[in-house]
């Protein structure tokens, strides 16, 4: 029902995204060097529960209500853009901090770890524009059921990127301990970090004009 090239890309394209800081990297990333890895997984599993709710969401006609109500949809790319362009001034002003830095966040319970994963994901700019503008782009009506596409594409996404933030919960604190020892290289980071999210940011905002397509 799905073809090769249809993974491949969609795979290519939830890479970019995942590697690509945002709320999601910062929030698991802080969470993970304050309680430890446990914690960062826990939270993991509420983003990715978020996902979840996005591909079903999507996939039942959300889209739909995005083109029926186009001003919605530029809202939601517009407020994206404004969170995205906050984290980027926050990171990059003087005394700023990298998301490798340890910060002082309270112990929370494992139900309090996941719904504030599920929250961050949920009201992640980056999570909406996947489901809802670049997924469809992999469908191809004439190859089947393109709600059952949009659910195998969306597994696909939600696979890489369990995958890939697991990975840097698990090296979150070994990253943090060699970027400390070398501050240097946390600054250099530190501005790496910045620009990226300055940049999506940018993006999102020159794009938030275009409507959203059936």
């Amino acid at each position: 029902m799905v073809g090769t090239a249809a993974v491949l890309g969609m795979t290519a394209v939830a890479l970019g995204m995942v590697l690509t800081p945002g709320p999601n990297m910062v929030y698991l990333v802080s969470r993970s060097i304050s309680q430890g890895w446990q914690a960062g997984m826990v939270s993991l599993a509420g983003t990715a529960a978020g996902f979840v709710v996005y591909m079903t969401l999507a996939n039942v006609g959300l889209a739909a209500v995005f083109v029926v109500v186009p001003w919605l949809y530029v809202a939601l790319k517009v407020a994206g853009a404004c969170y995205l362009l906050y984290l980027a001034w926050r990171t990059l002003r003087p005394g700023g901090r990298s998301p490798f830095e340890a910060q002082d966040l309270p112990r929370d319970s494992r139900a309090t770890l996941f719904r504030m994963g599920l929250l961050t994901n949920l009201l992640n700019p980056k999570a909406a524009i996947m489901y809802l503008a670049l997924i469809p782009q992999f469908i191809d009506p004439t190859a089947g059921s393109v709600m059952g596409q949009g659910f195998v594409l969306g597994g696909v996404q939600i696979g890489v990127s369990v995958l890939v933030n697991a990975g840097i919960v698990l090296a979150a604190g070994s990253i943090a301990v060699f970027l400390r020892s070398r501050p240097t290289w946390m600054r250099w980071q530190r501005r790496a970090t910045g620009t990226l999210l300055g940049a999506v940011g940018v993006r999102l905002a020159m794009d938030a004009p275009a409507p959203a397509t059936a």
